[in-house]
Formats: C-alpha cells, sequence, structure tokens
C-alpha cells in the first residue's frame, strides 16, 4: 500500500467511496458525488490505484449500441478501505485543516 499526500479534493473522493465501499463506480460519478470538476478526478484515481488502494476495469458495452464511450469502473480494494478510513479519522482528529463536510 502507497502513501500519498491527502489534500482536500483527494479525501472528498475517499469519503465518497466510503459511502459504499464495495460497489463499482466510475470517474463522473464519483466527481459528482464528491463536488469536483470531472477533470480533478481522474488523476486522484490515477493516484489511488497506483498506491494499491482502488482497483478498476474497464465496462464491456458496444458503444455504438450504448450511444457513450466505455466507463472505466473503480472499487477500494481491502488496503484502500483500511487506508481511507484511517485518512478520514486522522483529518477528524486533526485540529487544522478540518474539511466542511
Amino acid at each position: 500500500m502507497g502513501t500519498l499526500r491527502l489534500t482536500t479534493p483527494r479525501l472528498l473522493v475517499l469519503r465518497a467511496l466510503l459511502d459504499d465501499p464495495g460497489r463499482e463506480r466510475y470517474g463522473l460519478d464519483l466527481a459528482t458525488e464528491a463536488g469536483l470538476e470531472p477533470g480533478t478526478i481522474y488523476p486522484i484515481l490515477v493516484a489511488f490505484e497506483g498506491a494499491g488502494w482502488l482497483s478498476s476495469r474497464e465496462e464491456e458495452i458496444d458503444v455504438h449500441a450504448a450511444g457513450r464511450p466505455r466507463r472505466r469502473y473503480y472499487v477500494l480494494t481491502a488496503d484502500g478501505v483500511t487506508a481511507a478510513r484511517a485518512a478520514l479519522a486522522r483529518r477528524a482528529s486533526s485540529r487544522i485543516g478540518r474539511l466542511a463536510w
């Protein structure tokens, strides 16, 4: 499990992922739930996946029949659930830099 700098946007994404840790989510869905711009979410997801906190898979659809591009779905790994809970607990107990959610 990698070590990441946990910025406010990253913590917001972790919070969204922890709402239902076993559910696969795609980027735009997570961006909306976390209150982030879509362009912000993808570097965060790549970093979390690189650290071993997320796994991903590409959706298998006929893009012409669906009328949209394939989505990449992300889900927290067991290590990711542990790391996300620890990160959010550390932030909540910190006197400095509390997230306003």
